[in-house]
C-alpha cells in the first residue's frame, strides 16, 4: 500500500509533469474507481499537486472554476506515467487499468489496480473537504507543527494499542501498515504495547522515530519516477516484510504475526524484551 512518503513521492512528481499542463479528458475504465464526478473533468489546466494524508490532489482552473481530483491509490492501486499514452481508447475488461488521464500533448498518466478488492478512488470534487476521507484526516506527521507535545496529547487520548495507533488516519494521517512497523522498530517499541501504558520518554521517543523514519522513507523516493517507487520502499524497509531474516540491528530472526487481511513484522529483541508475540488467530497477544 502506497503510505505518505511514496504519495509524498508521487506528488512531487506530478508537480513537476502536471502543473502548467492541460487535461484533455479523464476516461474511467472501471466502474467502481469513480465516486463523485461534478463537473466532468476536460479542457482544464493542472494548476498545483498536493497531498492530503494519502491522498493525492490535483487542483485544475477552468470554464468551472477550481476543481480538485482527489486520489486514493488504496491497498493495491498505483500510478503509471506513459509518454505518449496508447493512441486508442482504454478497453473495460478484467486487466488492472482503472482509469486514465490524457493532456492535450498526448502524454498522461494511468491509474491501476491489481487484485480482485477493488478500492481505489478518485473524487472529483470543489472542495477536498467534500471528500469524507480527506474531512477525517488527522494532523500530517511532517507538518512542522506537529511537534512531540502535539503527539503526546493525542495519544494521551488513546486506550488501544499503540500499533492502531498509528494506523488511525483520524489521529494522525499517513502512516499504514509498512511505516508503523518501521517506526515501532525504530522506538524498540511493541506492536501491542497499550498507549495508556506509554511513559513520556517512550511517548518522545517514538515522535522522533516516527519524524526520523517518515524524512529518510521521503528523501530516498525524491527525484525517483513513479515506476521506481515501490522498489525503493522495499528496499528501504528494515523489518516490514522481511520475517525470517536477521534484524539489521541486533541480528534475531524478524517475527511475524497474522491477521485476516494484513501482517505485521517485528524484531523479539530490539522491541519486546525477547519475547515472541502469539498470533492473534490461535491466543491472545503478548505485551
Amino acid at each position: 500500500m502506497p503510505e505518505l512518503p511514496e504519495v509524498e513521492a508521487l506528488r512531487a512528481f506530478l508537480d513537476t509533469h502536471l502543473v502548467g499542463k492541460e487535461i484533455a479528458r479523464v476516461l474511467p475504465v472501471a466502474v467502481s474507481v469513480l465516486k463523485t464526478y461534478d463537473p466532468p473533468l476536460s479542457a482544464v489546466e493542472v494548476t498545483a499537486v498536493g497531498r492530503h494524508g494519502k491522498f493525492l490532489d490535483l487542483t485544475t482552473g477552468g470554464p468551472a472554476g477550481e476543481l480538485h481530483l482527489l486520489i486514493h491509490l488504496a491497498r493495491a492501486g498505483w500510478l503509471r506515467w506513459q509518454d505518449p499514452l496508447p493512441s486508442g481508447p482504454p478497453r473495460p475488461g478484467k486487466g488492472p487499468l482503472a482509469l486514465r488521464t490524457a493532456l492535450t500533448g498526448g502524454d498522461g498518466f494511468d491509474l491501476t489496480e491489481a487484485g480482485t478488492t477493488r478500492r481505489l478512488a478518485v473524487h472529483l470534487v470543489h472542495d477536498p473537504q467534500e471528500v469524507p476521507g480527506v474531512a477525517r484526516l488527522g494532523p500530517d506527521p511532517l507538518d512542522e507543527d506537529f511537534g512531540p507535545e502535539r503527539f503526546a496529547a493525542l495519544l494521551a487520548g488513546e486506550r488501544r494499542r499503540i500499533k492502531g495507533a498509528l494506523r488511525d488516519q483520524g489521529l494522525i494521517a499517513g502512516i499504514g501498515n509498512a511505516y508503523s512497523d518501521e517506526i515501532l522498530h525504530a522506538a524498540k517499541t511493541s506492536p501491542f504495547k497499550p498507549t495508556r501504558n506509554l511513559t513520556p520518554e517512550e511517548t518522545a521517543a517514538l515522535w522522533t522515530a516516527m519524524r526520523t523514519t517518515l524524512r529518510e522513507a521521503v528523501e530516498r523516493s525524491h527525484g525517483l519516477a513513479a515506476g521506481r517507487l515501490k522498489a525503493e520502499k522495499k528496499s528501504g524497509l528494515r523489518v516490514h516484510g522481511r520475517t525470517g531474516e536477521p534484524c539489521p540491528v541486533c541480528g534475531d530472526t524478524i517475527r511475524e504475526v497474522s491477521f485476516s487481511d494484513s501482517s505485521l513484522q517485528y524484531c523479539p529483541t530490539c522491541q519486546t524484551g525477547g519475547k515472541i508475540l502469539a498470533d492473534r488467530r490461535m491466543s491472545r497477544f503478548l505485551t
